[in-house]
């Protein structure tokens, strides 16, 4: 869903910025979806170029898109989340995406983000399914360890690239939400 940012998340977006703005960001990259701009609007109103790619999106949940939490409900996502950690990466939901069609629109999104070689520091902002994915990817797991990345709103993985390989050097760091 294409939902704006309520108080609590512009009131991380805020701490998110506050701990980073010194930060030389060449680029920022964000999802289609509009929260991912709203969470990084200061550094963006820095004058630091950005570019929305919808290959960021979060995965698409389908029918569930949007719905208040239920006893069936929640025994379908239950259901789908054990069908993923048993290598079933093509189900979804009515409507969805699987994990496999989100890693080829995320491929897609790589290569973009990696085609810009003199962008040495970047900041991406995506949602939390979508991204444990891309970790996936980049770490060169299978998709079916997805849950081995945590998240929460506004955290940060900081990834470097050495030419050859992805390294995680910040894993799910909160601390900027831990300041009062």
């Amino acid at each position: 869903m294409d939902t704006d940012l309520n108080d609590e998340g512009r009131r991380q977006a805020q701490m998110f910025f506050n701990a980073y703005k010194s930060v030389p960001f060449d680029k920022i990259y964000i999802s289609a979806l509009k929260r991912t701009q709203q969470s990084i609007q200061p550094f963006i109103d820095l004058g630091i170029p950005y570019k929305k790619l919808s290959g960021l999106d979060e995965l698409g949940w389908g029918i569930h898109e949007g719905k208040a939490a239920t006893p069936e409900n929640k025994a379908e996502f239950l259901q789908i989340m054990r069908d993923w950690l048993d290598g079933k990466l093509d189900e979804k939901f009515k409507g969805g995406e699987s994990p496999n069609e989100v890693k080829i629109r995320q491929l897609e999104a790589l290569k973009v983000i990696m085609g810009h070689p003199e962008e040495e520091t970047v900041l991406i902002c995506m949602h939390g399914r979508a991204l444990r994915l891309l970790l996936c990817l980049l770490t060169e797991k299978p998709l079916t360890e997805m849950d081995t990345f945590p998240h929460q709103n506004l955290v940060l993985y900081k990834v470097t690239y050495d030419g050859a390989k992805y390294h995680i050097v910040d894993f799910n760091n909160a601390d900027h939400l831990k300041q009062s």
